[in-house]
């Protein structure tokens, strides 16, 4: 009975494998279809229930779409979609302490400097989208929950236009596993007013500075418009 469970751990681990090696090699890439489960089983001599399993770790980290019945969209589909899984995984290590919050912080610090660092330094990138949600977030009827929405669109829309999907992915996933902490974190700033005023105008320098062309500046602008917002919101992450 004991030795029943690494069996079936190693089971799965090795239909992970040998998908992840098709990939490697472009046997399998995005738009295909995974062979049905039985034949997964019997091509790898394991059981059914190992490729089941081995499925559903695959559709979490985003790599497979699985559809029930049949016709062109049942089955497992490689779609290769990253920023689901990856803000999952950041989401559960952060809630479990297994990524600090202060390290989540200063790696988004690190991403986002690169990212208008970038951005500044290439005229043909456009962040249009960045200053639509800028504009939308000048509405005064604004509560600090739909606020800081939008300002965590404007961040993505920014790590969209570099064009660098790794970055874009691990943007996506950093920020959604501190969303609940940035969100309680608004309770804490006495004057949120103020702080929504300070916060518009920073994006719009941010924005201002990517523009003309000024990658150092819009470095510095976004380290002290993400720093100053965590300490404000006592979240830690200063540093």
């Amino acid at each position: 009975m004991d030795d029943a469970a690494p069996t079936t751990a190693r089971a799965w681990r090795a239909v992970l494998e040998r998908i992840e090696t098709q990939l490697l090699e472009g046997v399998l890439s995005p738009g295909d279809r995974l062979p049905p489960e039985r034949e997964l089983a019997a091509t790898l001599g394991v059981g059914r229930s190992s490729v089941r399993e081995a499925l559903r770790v695959l559709e979490v980290m985003g790599l497979i779409r699985t559809g029930t019945g049949s016709g062109p969209t049942s089955g497992a589909i490689i779609v290769a979609t990253p920023r689901g899984g990856m803000a999952a995984l950041l989401r559960l290590q952060v809630a479990a302490h297994g990524f600090p919050l202060d390290d989540v912080v200063r790696t988004r610090l690190v991403l986002e400097a690169a990212v208008v660092s970038a951005l500044a330094a290439d005229p043909d990138r456009s962040i249009e989208t960045a200053r639509d949600v800028a504009d939308a977030m000048d509405a005064a009827a604004l509560t600090p929950a739909e606020f800081l929405v939008l300002d965590a669109q404007l961040h993505l829309a920014l790590a969209d236009a570099s064009g660098n999907v790794v970055i874009a992915a691990m943007m996506a996933g950093l920020r959604t596993s501190i969303e609940s902490y940035v969100q309680d974190g608004a309770a804490r700033i006495p004057d949120w007013d103020a702080a929504a005023t300070r916060l518009r105008h920073e994006h719009r320098g941010i924005l201002d500075a990517i523009d003309a062309g000024d990658p150092e500046r819009a470095r510095t602008l976004v380290e002290e418009h993400i720093s100053g917002y965590y300490a404000q919101a006592a979240l830690g992450g200063s540093s």
